[in-house]
C-alpha cells in the first residue's frame, strides 16, 4: 500500500502569538524555529513583516532550515494593483520562498468588513496570489472564513479558493476562523471543495479550538482528503487556541488509520522529543506546563487509583493508550490515600527504594499518606515530599541539618525615588555537623524588584550548608501554588513549590499550615533535603 504524505505547518510565531499573555521576543523566535525544525515540520510561519519590528528583525535573522520559513500577509487591498500594494510589499521583502496570504472567503465579510462587491474581492485573490508565483515564490492562500462563509453561500466561498488555486497557488487552506464549525460539518465541506476541483494535495486544514474540537476537526479534514495540517505547538492561538500540534502529531503517527495510510517529516525517533518541545514552549512562555494534555502532560500517563496502578505493573496497556516513551514522556505512579502496597512499593522503587513484599513498613507509610492527606497534604504532585516520607518511616533519612529557627520581616517604605515598595527580609539559623549557621537575606532581585519573602527564606535557607553548600547551589525555584484547604476556622494553607536543578532534573514538594510562611518554609526543606539525597550528600 503506497502511503500518502501529510504536509505540517507550524504557525505557533504567528497565530500563535495572538494568545492573550503571549509576546515572542527575536531570540525567542529563533530558539522556536530550532526546534521545529528539529522535529521535522515542513513550514513554519515567521510571522507579519511589517507588521510589528519583533517580525522584522526575525526575517532578518532567521538562517538556513529544512523547513519552508513562511512570510504571512494579506491580498492586495480594493483599487490598486498588487505591484503598488504597500502591505503586500512588505511582506515580500521578506523574501522567504514562501507566502501566505489570507483573503475572505465569506461573502457577508466580504460586503460589512471590506466594504467591496464580491467580484472586486475574488479579484483581489486572484491578482495578489498571481503577483507571488511571478515572483518565483510558493504561495499560500489562507480562506478566512471558510466554513461559515460556505454555509451561507457555497458556491462564492468555492469560487474564491478556485480563483486561489487556479491562479498558482499551491495550497488552499479551508480555515475555521471562528472555531464553530463541528467536525462532521468540515468533513463534509472538505469532501465538496475536492469535489468541486481543488484536489487533496494542495488542500490544507487550518482549525479554531472554540468548541474544544480543533484537533478533532483537522482529522475530519484530513479523512476527507486534505493533505495539509495546520497548527501551533501546544495548541497556542486567539481566544481559545488553534489545532493543537502536540496532539495532532503523535495521534498522526501512532494512531490506525493515519499511522498506516500517510507519511509526515517527523520520524518516531525525533516524536521522541515531543514532550521536551512542548515543556521547552512553556518555559519560554514563562507558563506552567498544562498536566492534563494529551501524550505530552505530566499527568497523561498519570494512575493515582490502586486498581489502576495494579494492572498497570502486570501490563502497562491495560491503561495506557501508547507507551510514554513513544513521546519522551514517562509513566507516573502518584502516591494518595487511594494507593494501594503495589502501587506504594512500584514508586519506591522509582525512587530506588527497594522494600520486600508484605513488609510492616509498608501499612505504615500508607497510613502515614492517609493521614496527612486528612490534614491537607497532597502527595499526587508532591512526589519528592512522599519519597522523604517514606524514607523517614524507612529509618533511610539522613540527618544533614537542624533549622534551630527562622524569621521573616516584611516592610513597606520609600525608596531613593520615592516610590513606595516591599521589602522582606529573612533569617535562618541552621545547625550542621554541631555548628550554628546564621543566614540573611532580602527578596530584592539584581535588578530592584521585590521577589517576596518565600523568595528571601529560600535564599537564606540555601546561603551556607557547609559542606553540602556546593551541592544546592544550581536549586532554583521555579514554580509556588498556594491552596486553602478545609475551610472557616479550620482553613489551613497547603504549599507546593516546584524546584529545579542545573541537570535539568524539576521536583515538587509540599507543606501544610495554618500559616502560608510556615507552609512555604515546609516545602523549602524538603526540596533542599531531597536534592541532597539524590545527590548523594
Amino acid at each position: 500500500m503506497t502511503r500518502e504524505r501529510l504536509t505540517l505547518y507550524d504557525t505557533t510565531l504567528r497565530d500563535g502569538q495572538q494568545t492573550q499573555g503571549v509576546q515572542f521576543s527575536t531570540p525567542e523566535k529563533l530558539r522556536i524555529v530550532e526546534a521545529l525544525d528539529a522535529l521535522g515540520i515542513d513550514y513554519i510561519e515567521g510571522g507579519w513583516p511589517g507588521a510589528n519590528p519583533t517580525d522584522n528583525a526575525f526575517f532578518d535573522a532567521v538562517g538556513q532550515t529544512k523547513a519552508t520559513i513562511t512570510a504571512f500577509g494579506m491580498t492586495k487591498r480594493a483599487g490598486r494593483s498588487a505591484d503598488n500594494d504597500d502591505v503586500l510589499a512588505a511582506v515580500m521583502n521578506a523574501e522567504t520562498k514562501a507566502v501566505c496570504l489570507v483573503g475572505k472567503t465569506h461573502d457577508f465579510h466580504v460586503t460589512a468588513a471590506l466594504g467591496i462587491t464580491l467580484d472586486e474581492n475574488v479579484e483581489n485573490i486572484r491578482a495578489s496570489i498571481a503577483h507571488i508565483v511571478g515572483q518565483g515564490r510558493e504561495a499560500l492562500f489562507d480562506a478566512e472564513h471558510f466554513f461559515d462563509g460556505y454555509k451561507a453561500n457555497p458556491g462564492y466561498a468555492v469560487s474564491c479558493v478556485k480563483a486561489a488555486y487556479q491562479a498558482g497557488a499551491r495550497w488552499v487552506v479551508l480555515c475555521d476562523t471562528n472555531g464553530g464549525t463541528l467536525p462532521q460539518e468540515i468533513g463534509t465541506i472538505t469532501r465538496a471543495v475536492v469535489g468541486a476541483g481543488i484536489p487533496g494535495d494542495h488542500l490544507g486544514i487550518h482549525t479554531h479550538n472554540d468548541t474544544e474540537m480543533a484537533v478533532a476537526g483537522t482529522l475530519a479534514a484530513v479523512d476527507a482528503g486534505a493533505r495539509q495540517i495546520q497548527g501551533t505547538l501546544n495548541g497556542l492561538g486567539e481566544r481559545c487556541g488553534n489545532a493543537n500540534l502536540t496532539s495532532l502529531i503523535p495521534t498522526l503517527l501512532l494512531k490506525d488509520p493515519y499511522k498506516s495510510a500517510f507519511d509526515t517529516g517527523v520520524t518516531l525517533d525525533a516524536l521522541d522529543g515531543m514532550t521536551r518541545i512542548s515543556r521547552m514552549l512553556d518555559e519560554v512562555l514563562n507558563r506552567v506546563p498544562l498536566k492534563q494534555s494529551a501524550y505530552v502532560g505530566s499527568s497523561a500517563f498519570a494512575h493515582k487509583a490502586g486498581l489502576h496502578a495494579s494492572a498497570i505493573l502486570k501490563d502497562p496497556t491495560t491503561y495506557e493508550h501508547v507507551d510514554p516513551g513513544t513521546v519522551g514522556n514517562r509513566r507516573i505512579i502518584p502516591m494518595s490515600n487511594q494507593a494501594g502496597q503495589s502501587n506504594l512499593r512500584r514508586r519506591l522503587a522509582e525512587a530506588g527504594i527497594e522494600v520486600p513484599d508484605k513488609d510492616p513498613a509498608l501499612a505504615r507509610i500508607l497510613d502515614r499518606i492517609k493521614a496527612r492527606e486528612a490534614e491537607g497534604y497532597a502527595y499526587d504532585t508532591a512526589q519528592a515530599s512522599f519519597e522523604l516520607l517514606a524514607r523517614d518511616e524507612l529509618g533511610q533519612l539522613p540527618d544533614f541539618f537542624e533549622v534551630k529557627r527562622y524569621r521573616v520581616t516584611v516592610e513597606r517604605r520609600k525608596n531613593k525615588y520615592n516610590k513606595m515598595i516591599s521589602l522582606s527580609e529573612a533569617v535562618v539559623v541552621v545547625k550542621v555537623d554541631g555548628v550554628k549557621k546564621l543566614s540573611v537575606s532580602e527578596s530584592m532581585d539584581d535588578l530592584g524588584n521585590d521577589r517576596g519573602p518565600v523568595n528571601a527564606l529560600a535564599k537564606a535557607l540555601a546561603k551556607d550548608l557547609g559542606p553540602y553548600q556546593d551541592k544546592i547551589d544550581d536549586m532554583r525555584l521555579v514554580d509556588f501554588k498556594v491552596r486553602i484547604t478545609q475551610g472557616g476556622t479550620e482553613a489551613v494553607t497547603r504549599v507546593i513549590i516546584d524546584s529545579e536543578d542545573g541537570a535539568g532534573r524539576r521536583w515538587a514538594t509540599v507543606g501544610v499550615s495554618a500559616n502560608i510562611i510556615d507552609a512555604s518554609f515546609e516545602a523549602l526543606l524538603d526540596a533542599v533535603r531531597w536534592k541532597l539525597i539524590r545527590d548523594r550528600a
